[in-house]
């Protein structure tokens, strides 16, 4: 009996492993638009505060936490940012990176760029990659 509940909650924390790995998953990939910067210093919506010295960003739905390999596909630089906050509000804009990831990326005069964003993996690369255009 003894046995039974211990093996029973053995497949619950299994059942729950797949369930984190399957929602991962659901989030893997890349997609590509407009990025542009902004250099909030109040709580983001992580309830963490903003610092635009760091490497994080704003996107609409990927889940706190998850690391994106940003491109500027006009110069192919490219930075690794946490999600930390939620946005861009505005229509045509896929992402918000800090004002330092911006300097990075080499577009903080031009205020706006064409990126491709990669969910990266637990292995630190991106699982596949969208042809942008």
């Amino acid at each position: 009996m003894t046995i039974a509940r211990g093996l029973g909650g053995c497949l619950l924390v299994f059942a729950f492993a797949a369930i984190s790995v399957a929602a991962t998953d659901a989030y893997a990939g890349s997609e590509c638009g407009k990025a542009s910067w902004y250099a909030l210093t109040s709580k983001t919506a992580s309830g963490e505060y903003a610092d635009p010295s760091t490497m994080t960003a704003a996107h609409p739905s990927l889940p706190f936490g998850t690391k994106v390999r940003v491109i500027n596909l006009r110069n192919n630089r490219s930075v690794v940012v946490r999600i930390n906050d939620r946005g861009p509000f505005v229509g045509g804009r896929i992402i918000d990176v800090t004002k330092a990831a911006a300097q990075k990326l080499g577009f903080v005069n031009a205020g706006v760029t064409r990126v491709r964003v990669e969910v990266l993996g637990r292995n630190g690369l991106g699982r596949t990659q969208t042809a942008c255009s």
